[in-house]
């Protein structure tokens, strides 16, 4: 190995460019992250610009809706339970279909049973259950509009 390495002369043009090329990658290496890092920022951006304009064209088309005396109208009657002069209103009591009403129940036994269960640890587990459990909340069906934020202020009149 000491006589291979003997024979091999460097000269001064070859330990420059040698030099040229470790400068250039320690140059290099970070403007190509940095190019890499903006692509990407790039395409982030693009993606928000192209989100931000469907959201546009939505808002633009419930604009447009809201522009329609005949849309007004028919939310009118249907969120605020408005009606003309003169029309009759019929409110439905159970609009349930049949099958989400109650079915017939058996009639309740006279004969008295006993339980092998604790009460007392019973009804403290149905407490903490029903203080943990979560409100469902009614859900109206929108048309693309949202409905105006309730206020804690009293109705006026």
């Amino acid at each position: 190995m000491r006589e291979w390495l003997g024979k091999v002369r460097v000269s001064g043009f070859v330990v420059i460019m040698l030099g040229l090329v470790v400068l250039g990658t320690f140059v290099l290496v970070p403007t190509v992250g940095t190019y890499m890092d903006q692509r990407q920022q790039i395409q982030a951006l693009r993606s928000a610009v192209e989100l931000s304009q469907s959201e546009v064209a939505d808002l633009q088309t419930q604009r447009d809706r809201w522009s329609d005396p005949a849309y007004i109208r028919t939310q009118a009657r249907e969120r605020l339970g408005y009606t003309f002069p003169g029309e009759v209103v019929y409110l439905i009591d159970n609009d349930l279909p049949a099958s989400a009403t109650p079915q017939e129940q058996d009639d309740v036994s006279q004969d008295v049973g006993q339980t092998h269960t604790d009460w007392m640890a019973q009804m403290v587990r149905s407490v903490t259950a029903s203080g943990a459990a979560q409100v469902a909340v009614p859900t109206t069906p929108t048309i693309g509009v949202p409905d105006p934020a309730p206020t804690d202020a009293p109705p006026a009149g």
